[in-house]
């Protein structure tokens, strides 16, 4: 999965990154598959034929993309997003050009930006506060474990990114102002200085415009990062003249060897031309701003990067996600309850379409990963390539985990719907209660041969407690459903303790075809003799058994629970103990 390590939980803030084996896999370029990818629909394949044109024009060997981080706080979900989804862009050109074009993806880290305010969330708030302004390399480190607090949070950058075993490359916007890599295009830009004045100032409010300067330079004695205008140029030195606006002192800045910075969107354009960006995606919110850069860049003569403008998230509320009002998810919580590769599906689908991120979209995106991942390999290059988990797995998906009761049975997969029931049932804990059911369904299961199914058992085993189980709504069965459960609980017990899921969904099917409020006699196959069975009789089953409105297939449900154990599920439905039970807990939990 873009090179994800298995079998820990990445964790992005205050826990230390779980460590585990890269599994990097080379990409592949069948001809077949690249044939396919250049009318792939894939928007990654979208994106990276844009590229295909720009490297046609320009005659360009490498293509380099980028990404940016603000270190004035943790990474977070949408660190994640970004890096996902243009990593995928890179191996969907990859295949593209067969490999005959390198690419680069660079980390930039913004740490020469002035602290604006002092975060919430660390420790040391005064120590913090009596250096705000100053570039996020200058402030001490709150946590006490790195030189800067811009360093501290560089690291925990690159060890969330590391976690993922994401392919990439780290700058610091500290190191890259002070070594000079960025001087010429600095000496550049001072020499345009009028041209992106032009650009930038009819962007500002008439306070902001009268005192602006696209150079921000760090004062020399208190190492604050100057907001101040600029009273002269000079091109030929390099250098601009200021003013101290609290003492009145005068000084003379040279722009180059991190005696300056910009402000952000010349910053912007700046890198981009400086490093030869040639892809960046952005949020929405940012379309403006990539406008201005943008500009600015051709403004130096440069072609500005190519790239897309991804939608915002949304809590469940359909709110905006902010940072500084902690309404979203965050990826230590995601993590808690469903794989990365879930992550990585949910932000490779629709990123121009706004979507709730909130806890209620993670059973959905798990399963969602599971099927098409269960699909890859039946499917032909076209649909392979239209498959999330070819871009997820950078084009090597692994192979999905099966489970089988039949000797040399193709078997099936687990559903993480599935197993939140068998939780819900089974009263289970611990992993060890959940496998004792996989075991008796597939003996030669186990969480050594099965390691995906493992892991899904400990998401869902946290997902049942903190959000199913307090919202589920057990209700009592009337006489004809009584009556219908009642030979449902016989059927069930007369099977062989062998039979099929097959076996057993058709035996649910056979009860309720007599029982007319179940009928559907507009199913595909639907006779007088033998009529269809309506999805009410499933919904019935899902709410009086399982307090839910939907729930998995019900044959393979029964068969990993067991046909005796099922049978006595409806029995103690019937007898009114699972609305009694759940009654008691929702009353405990309302006493707190």
């Amino acid at each position: 999965m873009l090179g994800i390590r298995r079998g820990h939980r990445p964790c992005a803030a205050g826990a230390a990154m779980s460590q585990r084996p890269i599994r990097l896999r080379a990409m592949t370029f069948d001809p077949a598959l690249r044939d396919a990818a250049f009318s792939a629909n894939a928007w990654p394949f979208e994106e990276a034929r844009k590229l295909v044109a720009r490297v046609e024009k320009t005659g360009q060997k490498q293509v380099l993309f980028e990404t940016g981080y603000g270190p004035s706080g943790l990474p977070h979900i949408g660190t994640f997003g970004e890096v996902a989804r243009t990593t995928m862009v890179r191996r969907a050109f990859e295949l593209l050009t067969g490999g005959t074009i390198s690419t680069r993806l660079i980390a930039f880290s913004d740490d020469m930006d002035g602290l604006r305010k002092v975060p919430d969330n660390i420790p040391n708030k005064d120590l913090i506060a009596a250096h705000l302004g100053k570039p996020l390399t200058e402030v001490p480190d709150p946590f006490g474990t790195h030189e800067s607090f811009g360093a501290h949070n560089n690291a925990r950058l690159r060890a969330f990114l590391d976690a993922f075993g994401f392919e990439y490359e780290f700058l610091s916007a500290t190191q890259c102002y002070a070594s000079g890599r960025f001087d010429r295009t600095l000496l550049f830009m001072l020499q345009r200085v009028e041209a992106i004045m032009e650009i930038m100032l009819p962007s500002l409010r008439e306070e902001r415009a009268a005192s602006y300067s696209p150079f921000l330079p760090i004062h020399p004695e208190t190492r604050v990062v100057m907001q101040v205008a600029i009273e002269k140029v000079d091109a030929r030195a390099g250098t601009i003249a200021w003013r101290d606006p609290d003492t009145g002192k005068a000084f003379e800045t040279p722009v180059t060897g991190g005696h300056c910075k910009l402000q952000w969107k010349p910053d912007w354009a700046m890198r981009w031309v400086a490093l030869g960006v040639d892809y960046e995606m952005a949020g929405k919110d940012l379309i403006d701003s990539v406008k201005l850069s943008s500009a600015i860049a051709r403004a130096l003569d440069s072609t500005p990067p190519d790239g897309f403008n991804y939608e915002l998230f949304l809590d469940e509320k359909g709110q905006k996600i902010s940072k500084s009002k902690g309404n979203g998810l965050t990826i230590d919580e995601w993590l808690t309850y469903a794989s990365p590769e879930s992550l990585s599906l949910f932000m490779y689908q629709k990123p121009r379409e706004a979507k709730k991120l909130y806890f209620d979209v993670i059973p959905r995106c798990v399963d969602e990963y599971l099927s098409f991942l269960d699909a890859y390999p039946r499917q032909d290059e076209k649909n392979r390539l239209g498959n999330p988990v070819w871009h997820i797995h950078s084009g090597a998906p692994p192979a999905p985990e099966r489970i089988s009761n039949e000797a040399n049975g193709r078997g099936s997969g687990i559903s993480f719907a599935l197993l939140l029931n068998l939780v819900a049932v089974a009263n289970a804990e611990t992993k060890d209660v959940l496998w004792g059911f996989l075991k008796r369904y597939a003996p030669s299961a186990s969480p050594a041969t099965h390691p995906q199914l493992d892991a899904l058992v400990g998401y869902a085993i946290r997902y049942y407690t903190d959000f199913v189980k307090p919202k589920k709504v057990y209700r009592a069965a009337d006489a004809d459903e009584i009556a219908a459960l009642a030979r449902l609980a016989g059927r069930l017990r007369a099977l062989p303790p062998e039979a099929t899921s097959e076996a057993i969904q058709e035996a649910v099917y056979d009860v309720a075809r007599p029982i007319p409020r179940f009928q559907d006699m507009k199913a595909k196959g639907a006779t007088p003799e033998r009529p269809g069975v309506s999805n009410l009789w499933f919904n019935t089953l899902y709410q009086i058994l399982l307090g839910e409105e939907r729930g998995p297939r019900f044959g393979s449900f029964a068969a990993i629970y067991g046909l005796s154990e099922t049978a006595t599920l409806i029995d103690r439905a019937l007898a009114g103990e699972l609305i009694r039970e759940h009654e008691a807990f929702v009353a405990k939990r309302a006493e707190g």
